[in-house]
């Protein structure tokens, strides 16, 4: 087998009509895996003979004419902070290295009911805290366009297992933008829900109040039923919407027309690549052309969405990753003498450096003192930017920005620098997880340096249906 397949569409017509069988599929990632994964560092381990398992399974259940579920024929990987009953889960660190599950995800487990397998698990920045997938305990993954660049992150690996056709989807998490930003930087379809509408069991918790499970692929189609299968209520998570959920994959109608709104301090960033600029005024007037309205919108609080998401995130990565001790479970330093340095060894040996910078800022930011002056500033700013983007989006269908300022930079390039750095590489993405609103990073554009870049879309509450209709629309265009 030789041909990429896209989307599951394909994927299962070719099933169908008995021109694939999933065992061939399945061999057919294993080998483009065993190609680059060297190379790249996408999968930290991979459940060959237990895909292929499955997949015979499966492949029998369709010749006595029993389809597995809705999802045959999707093979997917899981970012390395989802659990998967008796496998590892290490959120790429050293203090987790060896641990290994005794439960499964509820929306891994609701993929696997409908059919799905799953092929591996796959490399991220520690406990999801970062934007290049460079700060892993295994190395960095590689971008598969050009390998001396970032994916970005921090579900670089899902990015790459998909852009590099090592399985048909994965799935990321995304704090403030860990799905959206490695699919521009990687030139794939990332979505984010909006917070509430996939169960958080089973994930390895970065910012309980940020953190939502997302999806990547090529194919709208794709990530509307995945999501479509993955939502809905659960016991094991409280926050979770109680609304019925839409048949997402049966709502896609590109061929509606929209207003949209696009943030006048955003593509006057002096951060912004000139030619991202460019291409994203270019499809704006494109979108007015095509009958769409587009207007300009201002928003004053650009500058402090980035501040406010790390002192929050930071403090509350501060707390739950308090569990992490040398006690319970996990790595535990042998050279200890007493209760005092198995914490102070353990956490120090066990934790990298970009988790451990974030987890004493969060500690400083909570600390007597600091608290009023850090955290609770950041918890009004992020209601400011709630309320000013619902507002915006009270008469506006989506709010129009790029994903990234910048197209995928070298490796080292930015981790080397200040930290700050990098975290400005944020400025777009960090909104939506703010606000808890859906948003995507839609594949739209090649720069002239040859790497991809996205266009990011913002929709109010709920409206993830409105975004797979355009996302279909401007990546059929």
């Amino acid at each position: 087998m030789q041909k990429k397949y896209t989307s599951l569409e394909q994927v299962q017509s070719a099933i169908s009509s008995g021109k694939l069988s999933l065992v061939e599929l399945v061999n057919h990632y294993l080998e483009n895996i065993k190609k680059r994964n060297d190379e790249l560092n996408v999968f930290l381990e991979v459940f060959e003979d237990e895909a292929l398992e499955t997949a015979a399974a499966y492949d029998k259940s369709i010749a006595e004419g029993r389809k597995p579920g809705r999802l045959f024929g999707m093979i997917f990987g899981i970012k390395d902070v989802i659990c998967l009953k008796g496998h590892k889960v290490s959120a790429s660190s050293k203090m987790l290295e060896n641990f290994e599950s005794i439960f499964t995800a509820t929306a891994v487990e609701r993929l696997i009911a409908e059919g799905a397998i799953v092929l591996g698990r796959l490399n991220c920045d520690e406990f999801a805290m970062g934007s290049t997938s460079e700060h892993s305990f295994f190395g960095p993954t590689r971008n598969a366009a050009d390998p001396t660049k970032v994916p970005g992150g921090s579900s670089g690996g899902s990015a790459v297992a998909v852009q590099a056709d090592m399985c048909l989807a994965a799935l990321g998490s995304d704090t403030g933008g860990s799905v959206r930003q490695p699919a521009s930087f990687c030139g794939v379809f990332g979505f984010k829900p909006t917070y509430g509408t996939i169960s958080r069991h089973g994930l390895i918790a970065y910012a309980s109040s940020f953190d939502q499970i997302g999806v990547l692929s090529n194919s709208v189609e794709d990530a509307a039923l995945m999501v479509e299968v993955m939502a809905g209520k659960d016991d094991f998570d409280s926050t979770l919407s109680q609304r019925p959920v839409p048949a997402f994959s049966q709502e896609i109608h590109p061929e509606k027309k929209f207003k949209i709104a696009y943030i006048k301090e955003a593509m006057e960033t002096p951060g912004l690549d000139p030619e991202i600029r460019t291409s994203i005024e270019e499809l704006i007037e494109k979108l007015k052309g095509d009958g769409h309205e587009v207007v300009e919108v201002n928003f004053p609080y650009l500058d402090y969405v980035v501040p406010a998401y790390y002192v929050m995130t930071c403090a509350e990565a501060s707390s739950n990753l308090s569990r992490y001790d040398g006690i319970h479970f996990g790595y535990r330093n042998d050279a200890a003498k007493n209760l005092k340095e198995t914490y102070q060894l353990t956490r120090t040996h066990g934790f990298g450096k970009e988790v451990r910078r974030r987890i004493m800022l969060g500690n400083f930011v909570l600390s007597s003192g600091f608290s009023d002056a850090y955290f609770s500033k950041a918890q009004k700013v992020r209601r400011l930017v709630s309320d000013a983007t619902q507002e915006i989006l009270k008469d506006h269908d989506f709010i129009l920005s790029p994903t990234t300022p910048t197209t995928a930079f070298g490796i080292g390039e930015l981790t080397n620098q200040d930290p700050t750095t990098m975290y400005l590489a944020d400025i777009y993405t960090v909104q939506p997880n703010l606000a808890g609103i859906p948003s995507v990073s839609v594949p739209l554009f090649q720069h002239s340096n040859s790497m991809p870049f996205g266009l990011q879309l913002m929709a109010n509450k709920f409206e993830e249906s409105k975004l797979f209709s355009f996302s279909k629309y401007l990546m059929k265009g």
